[in-house]
């Protein structure tokens, strides 16, 4: 890229950058005005699911220490970003929903951003290591060897999932984790599952969140979707897009009024 055009971009990404973060203050403030209240359960649920992604409460403590942040200081930085999201719903409250002959319309325009990617579905078991020490994870493997062991000889993945998986998905839905395109596990997992045969049980696995055994339920290879395979999306897509032209026309009046105010 030439460098007057890099410069250019550069300085248009700024300024989007810039408009960005004053919209955001705006919504903060405005938020903050008209005193939004965020039920404690609201902020608990993504503090759990936080925890749940990087493998537990005492891995988020950890991540939290190593980048000089408090649980509390999290709690409130959630807390504030609810008060938003409530401000949202309320502005974007009664949007009209997208008409059949707008999302067709959209459809054919852009049919190749509708193309299905390679996806599997599979169920797993993790167990995880007390600790790090190496007695702990050769406990941890030997543990889910067995469960292999017993599989093999019969007993039925589901239940065994639901019995001994420290993963939320064994105690809900026999251990199914549902579709998930490539990429959207991390890397050991993706590699085992994507190189597996619908039907076929995996050696054990290791990845950062503990040992798994894995049972893949099927497989999709992807290709051009129909209108009706993507009607969801492209909903969704659409309600997104009036979402935030809503905020966008909202953020426009409160800059508004903060001009004239600090003229």
């Amino acid at each position: 890229m030439p460098a007057d055009e890099l410069k250019q971009e550069t300085a248009a990404l700024r300024t989007k950058a810039v408009e960005q973060a004053i919209g955001a203050k705006l919504l903060i403030d405005e938020a903050h005005r008209l005193d939004i209240k965020v039920p404690v359960s609201r902020v608990d649920e993504r503090v759990d699911a936080m925890a749940e992604q990087v493998g537990g409460k005492d891995m988020l403590d950890l991540r939290l220490r190593e980048n000089g942040f408090t649980e509390e200081a999290l709690r409130q930085n959630i807390e504030q970003g609810c008060k938003v999201d409530i401000l949202v719903e309320k502005l974007c409250d009664g949007l009209a929903d997208p008409i059949e002959a707008d999302m067709r319309a959209h459809f054919e325009a852009n049919k190749q951003s509708y193309v299905q990617p390679e996806r599997a579905s599979a169920q797993h078991i993790l167990i995880r290591p007390e600790s790090d020490s190496d007695a702990d994870r050769v406990t941890a493997e030997s543990k889910l060897d067995g469960i292999k062991d017993q599989i093999e000889k019969g007993s039925d993945f589901g239940d065994l999932a639901a019995v001994h998986s420290e993963c939320p998905s064994g105690k809900q839905n026999g251990g199914s984790l549902g579709w998930f395109g490539r990429g959207m596990m991390v890397p050991e997992f993706d590699e085992a599952v994507f190189s597996m045969n619908v039907g076929e049980l995996s050696d054990i696995i290791e990845t950062q969140f503990g040992f798994h055994l894995i049972y893949k339920t099927g497989a999709d290879e992807g290709g051009e979707a129909s209108f009706d395979e993507s009607e969801t999306k492209i909903r969704e897509l659409m309600r997104h897009d009036a979402r935030g032209r809503c905020i966008a026309a909202h953020v426009a009046e409160l800059r508004e009024k903060a001009d004239i105010q600090g003229a």
